[in-house]
Protein backbone atom coordinates (compact mmCIF):
# COMPACT_ATOMS: atom_id res chain seq x y z
CA UNK A 1 0.00 0.00 0.00
CA UNK A 2 1.11 3.86 -0.94
CA UNK A 3 2.26 6.02 1.92
CA UNK A 4 -0.58 8.14 1.01
CA UNK A 5 -3.20 5.49 1.55
CA UNK A 6 -1.80 4.26 4.71
CA UNK A 7 -1.01 7.78 6.44
CA UNK A 8 -4.86 8.89 5.40
CA UNK A 9 -6.55 5.27 6.42
CA UNK A 10 -4.52 5.14 9.56
CA UNK A 11 -5.68 9.13 10.64
CA UNK A 12 -9.36 7.89 10.29
CA UNK A 13 -8.61 4.45 11.82
CA UNK A 14 -7.20 7.21 14.67
CA UNK A 15 -9.49 9.42 14.65
CA UNK A 16 -12.98 7.14 14.96
CA UNK A 17 -10.60 4.76 17.56
CA UNK A 18 -10.88 8.25 19.47
CA UNK A 19 -14.61 8.38 19.57
CA UNK A 20 -14.05 11.33 17.00
CA UNK A 21 -17.01 11.47 14.32
CA UNK A 22 -15.52 10.55 10.62
CA UNK A 23 -15.75 14.85 9.22
CA UNK A 24 -14.33 15.58 12.74
CA UNK A 25 -11.42 13.30 12.02
CA UNK A 26 -11.19 14.90 8.24
CA UNK A 27 -11.37 18.52 9.45
CA UNK A 28 -8.47 17.63 11.82
CA UNK A 29 -6.62 16.54 9.12
CA UNK A 30 -7.09 18.96 6.96
CA UNK A 31 -6.75 21.48 9.17
CA UNK A 32 -2.94 20.64 9.82
CA UNK A 33 -1.90 21.54 6.25
CA UNK A 34 -2.10 25.17 6.13
CA UNK A 35 -4.27 27.61 4.84
CA UNK A 36 -5.27 25.49 1.07
CA UNK A 37 -4.74 22.21 2.40
CA UNK A 38 -8.09 20.93 1.79
CA UNK A 39 -7.42 22.35 -1.45
CA UNK A 40 -4.45 21.19 -1.82
CA UNK A 41 -5.49 16.75 -0.97
CA UNK A 42 -8.64 17.54 -2.95
CA UNK A 43 -6.36 17.69 -5.88
CA UNK A 44 -4.07 15.57 -5.52
CA UNK A 45 -6.67 12.81 -4.69
CA UNK A 46 -8.97 13.71 -7.82
CA UNK A 47 -5.74 13.33 -9.73
CA UNK A 48 -5.46 9.91 -8.26
CA UNK A 49 -8.87 9.39 -8.76
CA UNK A 50 -8.90 10.21 -12.40
CA UNK A 51 -6.05 8.17 -13.19
CA UNK A 52 -7.37 5.17 -12.03
CA UNK A 53 -10.69 6.03 -14.14
CA UNK A 54 -8.77 6.68 -17.42
CA UNK A 55 -6.56 2.76 -16.40
CA UNK A 56 -10.37 1.50 -16.10
CA UNK A 57 -10.47 1.86 -19.45
CA UNK A 58 -14.52 3.03 -19.43
CA UNK A 59 -13.51 6.25 -21.51
CA UNK A 60 -12.22 3.99 -24.38
CA UNK A 61 -16.18 2.54 -24.16
CA UNK A 62 -17.46 5.80 -24.15
CA UNK A 63 -15.51 6.80 -27.04
CA UNK A 64 -17.16 3.81 -28.68
CA UNK A 65 -20.68 5.60 -27.68
CA UNK A 66 -20.28 9.01 -28.81
CA UNK A 67 -18.24 8.35 -32.51
CA UNK A 68 -21.48 7.12 -33.86
CA UNK A 69 -22.85 11.24 -32.89
CA UNK A 70 -19.79 12.76 -34.28
CA UNK A 71 -20.93 12.99 -37.84
CA UNK A 72 -23.52 15.90 -39.52
CA UNK A 73 -23.72 19.43 -38.68
CA UNK A 74 -20.18 20.96 -37.33
CA UNK A 75 -22.04 23.22 -34.75
CA UNK A 76 -23.81 20.17 -33.54
CA UNK A 77 -20.76 18.33 -33.12
CA UNK A 78 -19.00 21.36 -31.12
CA UNK A 79 -22.02 21.79 -28.85
CA UNK A 80 -21.57 18.24 -28.07
CA UNK A 81 -17.92 18.49 -27.50
CA UNK A 82 -18.34 21.20 -24.77
CA UNK A 83 -21.01 19.13 -22.77
CA UNK A 84 -19.09 16.11 -22.62
CA UNK A 85 -16.11 18.65 -21.64
CA UNK A 86 -18.58 20.16 -19.14
CA UNK A 87 -18.64 16.28 -17.55
CA UNK A 88 -15.23 16.53 -16.83
CA UNK A 89 -15.76 19.32 -13.62
CA UNK A 90 -18.57 17.93 -11.72
CA UNK A 91 -20.21 14.48 -12.44
CA UNK A 92 -17.00 12.97 -13.61
CA UNK A 93 -14.35 15.00 -12.25
CA UNK A 94 -11.36 13.92 -14.50
CA UNK A 95 -10.06 17.64 -15.51
CA UNK A 96 -8.31 17.61 -18.96
CA UNK A 97 -7.61 13.51 -18.06
CA UNK A 98 -10.08 13.03 -21.10
CA UNK A 99 -8.92 15.23 -23.48
CA UNK A 100 -5.41 12.99 -24.50
CA UNK A 101 -7.92 9.90 -24.81
CA UNK A 102 -10.86 11.00 -26.44
CA UNK A 103 -9.79 14.21 -29.08
CA UNK A 104 -6.97 12.14 -30.87
CA UNK A 105 -8.54 9.79 -32.25
CA UNK A 106 -11.31 11.83 -33.60
CA UNK A 107 -9.25 14.07 -35.35
CA UNK A 108 -9.62 12.13 -38.81
CA UNK A 109 -12.99 12.63 -38.48
CA UNK A 110 -12.67 16.13 -37.73
CA UNK A 111 -10.85 16.39 -40.58
CA UNK A 112 -13.30 14.65 -42.89
CA UNK A 113 -15.93 17.06 -41.48
CA UNK A 114 -13.50 20.29 -42.10
CA UNK A 115 -14.46 21.69 -38.50
CA UNK A 116 -11.70 24.62 -37.39
CA UNK A 117 -10.06 23.30 -34.59
CA UNK A 118 -9.85 26.63 -32.84
CA UNK A 119 -13.92 26.05 -32.79
CA UNK A 120 -12.64 22.90 -30.81
CA UNK A 121 -10.51 24.19 -28.70
CA UNK A 122 -12.78 26.74 -27.89
CA UNK A 123 -15.56 24.21 -26.92
CA UNK A 124 -13.18 22.29 -24.97
CA UNK A 125 -12.12 25.35 -22.88
CA UNK A 126 -15.90 26.03 -21.61
CA UNK A 127 -16.24 22.52 -20.79
CA UNK A 128 -13.04 23.25 -18.51
CA UNK A 129 -14.47 26.37 -16.97
CA UNK A 130 -18.01 27.20 -16.99
CA UNK A 131 -19.73 24.26 -14.83
CA UNK A 132 -16.92 24.31 -12.12
CA UNK A 133 -17.57 28.32 -11.98
CA UNK A 134 -21.06 27.79 -11.24
CA UNK A 135 -21.70 24.71 -9.84
CA UNK A 136 -20.64 23.95 -6.53
CA UNK A 137 -19.88 19.55 -7.31
CA UNK A 138 -15.84 18.15 -7.99
CA UNK A 139 -13.56 21.12 -8.92
CA UNK A 140 -16.99 23.71 -8.45
CA UNK A 141 -16.19 22.72 -4.64
CA UNK A 142 -13.32 23.48 -4.25
CA UNK A 143 -13.35 27.01 -6.44
CA UNK A 144 -16.31 28.51 -4.64
CA UNK A 145 -15.33 27.39 -1.30
CA UNK A 146 -11.82 28.79 -1.93
CA UNK A 147 -13.89 32.31 -2.64
CA UNK A 148 -16.18 31.55 0.68
CA UNK A 149 -12.53 30.55 2.84
CA UNK A 150 -10.46 33.45 1.81
CA UNK A 151 -13.46 35.87 1.49
CA UNK A 152 -13.83 35.08 5.34
CA UNK A 153 -10.01 34.83 6.10
CA UNK A 154 -10.42 38.57 4.58
CA UNK A 155 -13.32 39.80 7.13
CA UNK A 156 -16.09 39.47 4.74
CA UNK A 157 -18.90 36.00 5.53
CA UNK A 158 -21.10 34.61 2.30
CA UNK A 159 -22.51 31.43 2.34
CA UNK A 160 -21.46 28.87 0.29
CA UNK A 161 -24.64 28.54 -1.16
CA UNK A 162 -24.75 32.24 -2.41
CA UNK A 163 -21.62 32.14 -4.45
CA UNK A 164 -23.42 30.28 -7.67
CA UNK A 165 -25.94 33.43 -7.89
CA UNK A 166 -23.01 35.49 -7.74
CA UNK A 167 -21.53 33.53 -11.28
CA UNK A 168 -24.99 33.37 -13.02
CA UNK A 169 -23.86 36.42 -14.89
CA UNK A 170 -20.56 35.34 -15.65
CA UNK A 171 -21.46 32.28 -16.59
CA UNK A 172 -23.86 33.73 -18.79
CA UNK A 173 -21.57 35.95 -21.03
CA UNK A 174 -19.90 32.79 -21.59
CA UNK A 175 -22.57 30.94 -22.63
CA UNK A 176 -22.80 33.64 -25.13
CA UNK A 177 -19.28 33.32 -25.67
CA UNK A 178 -19.40 30.09 -26.86
CA UNK A 179 -22.77 30.61 -28.90
CA UNK A 180 -20.81 33.04 -31.10
CA UNK A 181 -17.84 31.12 -31.52
CA UNK A 182 -19.79 28.42 -32.84
CA UNK A 183 -22.07 29.99 -34.87
CA UNK A 184 -20.57 32.61 -36.25
CA UNK A 185 -16.30 33.10 -35.97
CA UNK A 186 -15.66 29.54 -36.57
CA UNK A 187 -18.62 28.00 -38.37
CA UNK A 188 -16.64 27.94 -41.98
CA UNK A 189 -14.94 24.89 -42.85
CA UNK A 190 -11.19 24.70 -42.92
CA UNK A 191 -8.95 22.25 -44.17
CA UNK A 192 -6.19 20.15 -42.52
CA UNK A 193 -3.65 17.33 -43.97
CA UNK A 194 -4.15 13.96 -43.34
CA UNK A 195 -1.03 13.30 -41.29
CA UNK A 196 -1.12 9.62 -39.82
CA UNK A 197 -0.47 9.25 -36.51
CA UNK A 198 -0.24 6.70 -33.37
CA UNK A 199 -4.11 7.60 -33.04
CA UNK A 200 -4.98 6.74 -36.16
CA UNK A 201 -5.10 3.44 -35.87
CA UNK A 202 -6.66 3.72 -32.26
CA UNK A 203 -9.49 5.29 -34.10
CA UNK A 204 -9.69 2.48 -36.63
CA UNK A 205 -9.39 -0.03 -33.42
CA UNK A 206 -11.99 1.82 -31.81
CA UNK A 207 -14.24 1.52 -34.80
CA UNK A 208 -13.74 -1.99 -35.17
CA UNK A 209 -14.96 -2.83 -31.12
CA UNK A 210 -18.47 -1.26 -31.24
CA UNK A 211 -19.17 -4.68 -29.23
CA UNK A 212 -16.86 -4.39 -26.50
CA UNK A 213 -17.86 -6.39 -23.34
CA UNK A 214 -18.77 -4.29 -20.60
CA UNK A 215 -16.25 -5.59 -17.92
CA UNK A 216 -16.45 -5.77 -13.82
CA UNK A 217 -14.17 -2.50 -13.96
CA UNK A 218 -16.23 -0.76 -15.81
CA UNK A 219 -19.36 -0.83 -12.79
CA UNK A 220 -16.87 -0.51 -10.15
CA UNK A 221 -15.48 2.73 -11.82
CA UNK A 222 -19.32 4.07 -12.31
CA UNK A 223 -19.70 2.91 -8.27
CA UNK A 224 -16.83 4.93 -7.25
CA UNK A 225 -17.85 8.16 -9.01
CA UNK A 226 -21.04 7.53 -7.17
CA UNK A 227 -20.14 7.21 -3.99
CA UNK A 228 -17.72 10.14 -4.58
CA UNK A 229 -20.69 12.09 -5.43
CA UNK A 230 -22.62 11.19 -2.44
CA UNK A 231 -20.03 11.66 0.02
CA UNK A 232 -19.15 14.98 -1.46
CA UNK A 233 -23.29 16.24 -1.12
CA UNK A 234 -23.26 14.41 2.15
CA UNK A 235 -20.55 15.53 4.35
CA UNK A 236 -19.54 18.57 2.00
CA UNK A 237 -15.51 17.25 1.45
CA UNK A 238 -14.19 16.62 -1.39
CA UNK A 239 -11.43 15.39 -0.06
CA UNK A 240 -12.91 12.88 1.49
CA UNK A 241 -15.51 12.09 -1.23
CA UNK A 242 -12.41 11.48 -3.87
CA UNK A 243 -10.47 9.31 -0.74
CA UNK A 244 -13.99 7.45 -0.72
CA UNK A 245 -13.97 6.37 -4.58
CA UNK A 246 -10.32 5.71 -4.77
CA UNK A 247 -11.29 3.17 -2.20
CA UNK A 248 -13.82 1.49 -3.81
CA UNK A 249 -12.14 0.89 -7.10
CA UNK A 250 -8.80 -0.97 -4.87
CA UNK A 251 -11.30 -2.33 -2.35
CA UNK A 252 -13.86 -4.17 -5.06
CA UNK A 253 -10.70 -4.80 -7.02
CA UNK A 254 -10.75 -2.38 -10.29
CA UNK A 255 -7.20 -1.76 -9.22
CA UNK A 256 -4.79 -3.64 -7.32
CA UNK A 257 -3.09 -2.67 -4.19
CA UNK A 258 0.23 -3.47 -6.08
CA UNK A 259 -0.60 -0.48 -8.15
CA UNK A 260 -0.97 1.90 -6.26
CA UNK A 261 2.65 3.25 -6.53
CA UNK A 262 2.12 4.34 -10.25
CA UNK A 263 -1.01 5.77 -9.62
CA UNK A 264 0.01 7.73 -7.45
CA UNK A 265 2.57 8.93 -9.05
CA UNK A 266 0.97 9.29 -11.93
CA UNK A 267 -1.91 11.39 -10.34
CA UNK A 268 0.30 13.87 -8.32
CA UNK A 269 2.00 14.60 -12.20
CA UNK A 270 -1.45 15.71 -12.64
CA UNK A 271 -2.55 17.82 -10.24
CA UNK A 272 0.78 18.21 -8.37
CA UNK A 273 1.52 21.43 -9.27
CA UNK A 274 -1.59 23.31 -8.94
CA UNK A 275 -1.67 21.79 -5.16
CA UNK A 276 1.43 23.32 -4.25
CA UNK A 277 0.53 26.69 -6.36
CA UNK A 278 -2.48 26.74 -3.62
CA UNK A 279 -0.32 26.06 -0.92
CA UNK A 280 2.30 28.94 -1.82
CA UNK A 281 -0.71 31.11 -3.16
CA UNK A 282 -1.96 30.81 0.37
CA UNK A 283 1.36 31.28 2.52
CA UNK A 284 1.92 34.78 0.01
CA UNK A 285 -1.37 36.35 0.78
CA UNK A 286 -0.92 35.57 4.39
CA UNK A 287 2.11 38.05 3.93
CA UNK A 288 0.47 40.42 2.26
CA UNK A 289 -1.81 40.66 5.00
CA UNK A 290 1.05 40.69 7.50
CA UNK A 291 3.12 43.01 6.16
CA UNK A 292 0.26 45.41 6.28
CA UNK A 293 0.74 46.72 2.47
CA UNK A 294 -3.03 45.72 1.45
CA UNK A 295 -4.37 48.14 4.21
CA UNK A 296 -2.27 51.37 2.28
CA UNK A 297 -2.95 49.96 -0.99
CA UNK A 298 -6.88 50.35 0.22
CA UNK A 299 -6.60 53.59 1.50
CA UNK A 300 -4.48 54.76 -1.67
CA UNK A 301 -7.21 53.06 -4.17
CA UNK A 302 -9.80 54.33 -2.13
CA UNK A 303 -8.61 58.22 -2.90
CA UNK A 304 -7.75 58.01 -6.35
CA UNK A 305 -10.83 55.76 -7.02
CA UNK A 306 -13.34 57.83 -5.67
CA UNK A 307 -17.24 56.55 -4.95
CA UNK A 308 -16.99 54.82 -8.22
CA UNK A 309 -17.70 51.19 -8.57
CA UNK A 310 -17.84 51.44 -11.79
CA UNK A 311 -14.15 52.56 -12.05
CA UNK A 312 -13.54 50.10 -9.18
CA UNK A 313 -14.50 47.07 -10.78
CA UNK A 314 -13.29 48.35 -13.71
CA UNK A 315 -9.21 48.19 -12.29
CA UNK A 316 -10.21 45.05 -10.20
CA UNK A 317 -10.96 43.04 -13.44
CA UNK A 318 -8.03 44.17 -15.09
CA UNK A 319 -6.03 43.07 -11.77
CA UNK A 320 -7.12 40.12 -12.26
CA UNK A 321 -6.79 39.29 -15.46
CA UNK A 322 -3.56 39.92 -15.32
CA UNK A 323 -2.16 37.79 -11.95
CA UNK A 324 -4.14 35.06 -13.47
CA UNK A 325 -2.42 35.32 -16.63
CA UNK A 326 0.70 35.26 -15.20
CA UNK A 327 -0.12 32.48 -12.56
CA UNK A 328 -2.05 30.24 -15.33
CA UNK A 329 -4.92 29.18 -12.62
CA UNK A 330 -7.79 30.76 -11.42
CA UNK A 331 -7.44 28.04 -8.35
CA UNK A 332 -4.53 29.69 -6.84
CA UNK A 333 -4.88 32.97 -7.52
CA UNK A 334 -8.15 33.70 -5.75
CA UNK A 335 -6.51 33.49 -2.16
CA UNK A 336 -4.12 36.43 -4.02
CA UNK A 337 -7.24 38.48 -5.18
CA UNK A 338 -9.41 38.61 -1.85
CA UNK A 339 -6.44 39.61 -0.01
CA UNK A 340 -6.58 42.45 -1.91
CA UNK A 341 -10.43 42.94 -3.22
CA UNK A 342 -12.08 42.01 -0.23
CA UNK A 343 -10.53 45.33 1.91
CA UNK A 344 -11.36 47.82 -1.19
CA UNK A 345 -15.03 45.89 -2.26
CA UNK A 346 -15.93 46.66 1.69
CA UNK A 347 -14.60 50.27 1.89
CA UNK A 348 -16.86 51.12 -1.67
CA UNK A 349 -20.16 48.84 -0.48
CA UNK A 350 -19.66 46.54 -2.48
CA UNK A 351 -22.15 43.41 -1.31
CA UNK A 352 -20.39 40.18 -0.31
CA UNK A 353 -22.66 38.55 -3.68
CA UNK A 354 -20.27 41.28 -5.49
CA UNK A 355 -17.80 40.65 -4.36
CA UNK A 356 -17.95 37.13 -4.97
CA UNK A 357 -18.94 38.26 -8.62
CA UNK A 358 -15.88 40.31 -8.75
CA UNK A 359 -13.51 37.17 -7.16
CA UNK A 360 -14.40 34.33 -8.81
CA UNK A 361 -15.07 36.28 -12.35
CA UNK A 362 -11.56 38.11 -11.69
CA UNK A 363 -9.60 34.69 -11.10
CA UNK A 364 -11.82 32.97 -14.35
CA UNK A 365 -10.82 35.85 -16.51
CA UNK A 366 -7.01 35.47 -17.23
CA UNK A 367 -7.43 31.75 -17.49
CA UNK A 368 -9.17 31.01 -20.50
CA UNK A 369 -6.86 32.31 -22.06
CA UNK A 370 -3.34 31.83 -20.40
CA UNK A 371 -0.56 29.83 -22.51
CA UNK A 372 0.38 28.52 -18.72
CA UNK A 373 -3.47 27.17 -18.13
CA UNK A 374 -4.31 23.85 -18.13
CA UNK A 375 -7.94 25.26 -19.38
CA UNK A 376 -5.70 26.04 -22.87
CA UNK A 377 -2.89 23.52 -22.53
CA UNK A 378 -5.52 20.39 -22.06
CA UNK A 379 -7.07 20.72 -25.37
CA UNK A 380 -3.63 21.93 -27.46
CA UNK A 381 -2.12 18.46 -26.02
CA UNK A 382 -5.09 16.95 -27.90
CA UNK A 383 -5.24 18.56 -30.83
CA UNK A 384 -1.83 19.35 -31.87
CA UNK A 385 -0.78 15.50 -32.02
CA UNK A 386 -0.69 15.66 -35.96
CA UNK A 387 1.33 19.00 -35.45
CA UNK A 388 -1.71 20.88 -37.01
CA UNK A 389 -2.67 23.55 -34.12
CA UNK A 390 -1.33 26.24 -32.87
CA UNK A 391 -1.01 26.87 -28.62
CA UNK A 392 -1.10 30.27 -28.75
CA UNK A 393 -2.90 31.39 -31.90
CA UNK A 394 -4.97 28.51 -32.49
CA UNK A 395 -6.11 28.26 -28.64
CA UNK A 396 -5.37 30.77 -26.55
CA UNK A 397 -6.45 33.48 -28.86
CA UNK A 398 -9.35 32.24 -29.33
CA UNK A 399 -10.35 31.37 -25.92
CA UNK A 400 -9.16 34.85 -24.97
CA UNK A 401 -11.24 36.85 -27.19
CA UNK A 402 -14.45 34.37 -26.68
CA UNK A 403 -14.93 34.47 -22.78
CA UNK A 404 -12.40 36.80 -21.57
CA UNK A 405 -14.24 39.53 -23.23
CA UNK A 406 -17.40 38.51 -22.45
CA UNK A 407 -15.77 37.74 -18.47
CA UNK A 408 -14.60 41.07 -18.12
CA UNK A 409 -18.19 42.73 -19.10
CA UNK A 410 -20.25 40.69 -17.63
CA UNK A 411 -18.23 40.51 -14.00
CA UNK A 412 -18.44 44.28 -14.56
CA UNK A 413 -22.63 44.38 -14.84
CA UNK A 414 -22.65 41.67 -12.01
CA UNK A 415 -20.64 43.72 -9.70
CA UNK A 416 -22.81 46.50 -9.96
CA UNK A 417 -26.52 45.22 -10.22
CA UNK A 418 -25.81 42.32 -6.77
Amino acid sequence: MHVIFALLIASIVGGISAGISLEETFTLLIGGLGGQGETALSYILLGILSVMIARSGITTLFIQRVLPYMQGRRAIVLFLLAGVASLSQNVVPIHIAFIPILIPPLLAIFNKMKVDRRGIATALTFGLKAPYILIPIGFGLIFQNIIVDEMKANGMEIGLSQVPLAMVIPVAGMVIGLAIAILYTYRKPREYHEIPTQFTNDAAATNDKTNASWQWQHSVTLLSLAVTLTLQLVYGSLALAALGGILTMLVLRAETWQSGDVIVEDGVKMMGVIAFVMLIASGYAAVLKETGSVQALVQSASAWLGDSQFLAAVVMMIIGMLVTIGIGTSFGTIPVLAAIFVPICASLGFSPLATAALIGTSGAIGDAGSPASDSTLGPTSGLNVDSQHHHIWDTCVPTFIHYNIPLFICGIIAALVL
